[in-house]
């Protein structure tokens, strides 16, 4: 195959500034690496948080996009990946493997990673390179577009699920966008109770919560039914952490799943009291992806795709920004 010299990419050249399509050139893959022709890449909250300034240190210029769905051009004679396979890179794109936190299993934290889309060029490009060590062989029975959310909605969702605790028997999902879709039909296929909370009247995203075995769904400002064992928040806002904790019922968890929220206002103590628990996520380790894409297939996990070309990224990210996206935001870069 032969390959071009460039190729086009969505490329931030400074925050708050809309994603330029530019001709740059071909990325060419390092010892450790594979080079990718971008199949589709989802778009991501964390993009836009990026875009906007409030993950404050982006390589610049940088193409964004973390949730890649790939097929191999080019891997090195010791890389687990052949030529022409499918692949997906996530979020975490590297880790140093010698800090006190990769030392003892907890990569996420490692003070050295880079981070695909962030640290390190992503996806919203025609082609890609990506550490093969921080690579997955994707499940078949998806499609691009529909895989592509399960590279960081569906792991991060995943391990911040997991975090939840066993013992979630009514679980809250604040936020029902591109994670909460997935983890709900999870939580539901492992026999759990699942209420959404979504934006003051937004009756689409509780229907679609309700299509997907949610036995309640409405308004995050609403009280659920049921005293909650553990809540997860993936919208970005944190007044909601305020009202998790005031759903959740004794010894429950509220686990924030984002890499990025607004402030949490005060709140009594008698809202943490009776062994509450508060936690954050931090990123995925191999391990969670290794979990979650082998339990995909099973459930099976489907994924609610809206789909834009390459060139209208910046046309997702504002659509994903006024919550006009049920599911998930996914560009289709190539055809296969």
């Amino acid at each position: 195959m032969e390959l071009p010299k460039t190729i086009r990419a969505m490329v931030l050249e400074a925050p708050r500034r809309p994603l330029r399509l530019m001709e740059v050139p071909l990325p060419r893959p390092g010892p450790e690496q594979v080079l990718l022709r971008v199949l589709a890449c989802g778009v991501c909250h964390t993009d836009l948080h990026i875009l906007d300034g409030e993950l404050a240190e982006p390589k610049l210029p940088l193409i964004p996009g973390h949730q890649i769905v790939g097929r191999v051009v080019q891997a090195g004679e010791e890389s687990p990946f052949r030529p022409g396979q499918r692949i997906g890179v996530p979020w975490m794109g590297k880790t140093c493997g010698t800090c006190r936190y990769c030392r003892r299993g907890q990569e996420n934290l490692c003070d050295r990673a880079l981070f695909t889309g962030y640290t390190l060029d992503g996806g919203f490009a025609e082609y890609a390179v990506a550490d093969r060590r921080y690579c997955f062989p994707l499940p078949e029975g998806y499609s691009d577009v529909e895989a592509a959310p399960l590279l960081c909605a569906g792991l991060i969702g995943y391990r911040s699920y997991r975090l939840a605790g066993e013992h979630a028997e009514h679980l809250g999902l604040y936020g029902f966008g591109a994670a909460a879709h997935i983890i709900a039909q999870i939580a539901v296929h492992q026999g759990r109770k699942v209420y959404a909370f979504t934006r003051p009247g937004d009756t689409a995203a509780q229907d679609f919560a309700r299509a997907l075995g949610a036995v309640w769904a409405g308004d995050s400002t609403e009280p659920p039914p049921h005293p909650l064992d553990a809540a997860i928040i993936f919208a970005p806002v944190g007044p909601l952490v305020v009202a998790a904790l005031q759903a959740t019922a004794k010894g429950g968890t509220v686990v924030c799943g984002g890499i990025h929220m607004s402030d949490i206002p005060s709140f009594p103590y008698r809202l943490l009291w009776e062994e509450r628990i508060m936690r954050s996520v931090a990123n995925l380790t191999r391990q969670d992806g290794r979990e979650f894409l082998a339990l995909a297939p099973q459930v099976p996990v489907r994924t609610r795709v809206n789909v834009f070309p390459l060139e209208q990224a910046n046309e997702a990210l504002e659509r994903l920004r006024q919550g006009q996206i049920e599911g998930a935001a996914v560009l289709a870069v190539a055809d296969e």
